[in-house]
């Protein structure tokens, strides 16, 4: 339990924080999400768009700490791979 007045007001920061990281996660999942249905779809132009429009929230999640680069880096990669294979295997 935190005693000193420093360490209440850290504890009252972490919560904020932790509110605001929430709903930043969610929102990137959104997005994610998508992009995972716009593939299922088999539509490769959707797809390519959803991508287009969910790559800046990913980047934003960077910025703002809420994930790894390196995370981002491979979901942006393996996202764009298989958005990219639905044009060779509709063709």
């Amino acid at each position: 339990m935190a005693n000193s007045p420093q360490s209440k007001k850290r504890a009252r920061q972490a919560e904020r924080r932790e509110d605001v990281n929430k709903a930043r996660r969610s929102r990137i999942r959104t997005f994610l999400r998508k992009v995972e249905e716009a593939i299922a779809s088999g539509n490769q132009e959707v797809a390519a768009s959803a991508l287009k429009t969910a790559q800046p929230e990913l980047a934003r999640g960077i910025t703002k700490g809420v994930l790894h680069k390196n995370t981002v880096a491979r979901k942006m990669s393996r996202l764009s791979a298989r958005v990219k294979a639905i044009a060779t295997a509709t063709a």
